[in-house]
């Protein structure tokens, strides 16, 4: 009698565990069957003014096997740029290409947490939400010693308050494996990357009791930023060094400029 108890106990928690499941598949160059064509870019343009003229299309967001979202990002402002001016721009469309979110990163924000980290590439990008009132901070963890774990952090309002998550890499994966955790610690989520794709792909769950929109939308660009995530440290580090040498002008991109402006000054 205790051991059928103790099976229907265990049949019981697994069936009320249950994913939502997607998947973030980036390509291995900017060139795909989405992008191909001059007159498809201009049709890009037309359905949102979001999509800008530098913008390149890398990538796409799989719901059951659906094409549910299509990923870009700006081509001039990472490739071309300089100093604190060169930022990546990430940006999330419909299937149907009107604006969904951004992911940006902000080199002024990354910069005063690298110098106060004494060096340690900071890591910081705001993400922009369709039809969501806040502009989400997502940031890498400054206390960060060699051989342990990347950690990220971000908060999403809510109607029931802030809820508080953050994002740790796993320490004995090939790939870039996430797990995503709640304000109390618990596990209720994972970023699973697929190494075969040279390009990048990532296989998310998350706890179908924990999820909604907004949530997905920020571990989506993560995924995404994630490809670039290497080459950003490098360039937070390099700008620090640059920086404290004075062998750079900082200057920060207008539109990053804008993104630190005070909503309640006195106009």
């Amino acid at each position: 009698m205790a051991i059928a108890t103790a099976e229907n106990a265990s049949s019981k928690s697994q069936a009320k565990t249950k994913w939502r499941r997607f998947k973030v598949d980036l390509w291995l160059t900017d060139m795909n069957l989405t992008e191909l064509g001059i007159m498809k870019h201009t049709q890009h343009e037309a359905a949102s003014d979001q999509f800008s003229h530098d913008m390149e299309i890398i990538g796409q967001v799989r719901d059951g096997g659906e094409r549910t979202g299509v990923l870009a990002y700006r081509k001039e402002a990472w490739k071309q740029e300089g100093g604190l001016k060169r930022r990546l721009v990430i940006k999330q469309f419909t299937d149907s290409m009107n604006w969904k979110a951004s992911m940006e990163l902000m080199m002024g924000r990354s910069m005063q947490l690298s110098m106060g980290a004494r060096g340690l590439p900071v890591c910081a990008y705001t993400i922009n939400l369709a039809r969501h009132d806040q502009l989400v901070q997502l940031e890498r963890s400054a206390l960060k010693w060699p051989f342990l774990p990347e950690y990220f952090s971000f908060f999403l309002e809510t109607r029931d308050g802030p809820k508080f998550y953050s994002l740790r890499r796993k320490v004995f994966a090939i790939g870039a494996d996430y797990v995503l955790y709640d304000w109390q610690g618990r596990k209720i989520g994972v970023l699973d990357h697929r190494v075969i794709n040279l390009g990048g792909s990532w296989k998310v769950k998350i706890r179908d009791s924990e999820t909604y929109g907004p949530l997905e939308t920020v571990i989506q660009l993560f995924c995404t930023m994630l490809r670039y995530n290497h080459d950003v440290r490098k360039h937070v580090k390099r700008q620090v060094g640059d920086i404290r040498n004075g062998k750079t002008a900082r200057a920060l991109d207008h539109h990053e400029a804008n993104l630190y402006h005070n909503p309640r000054k006195y106009r």
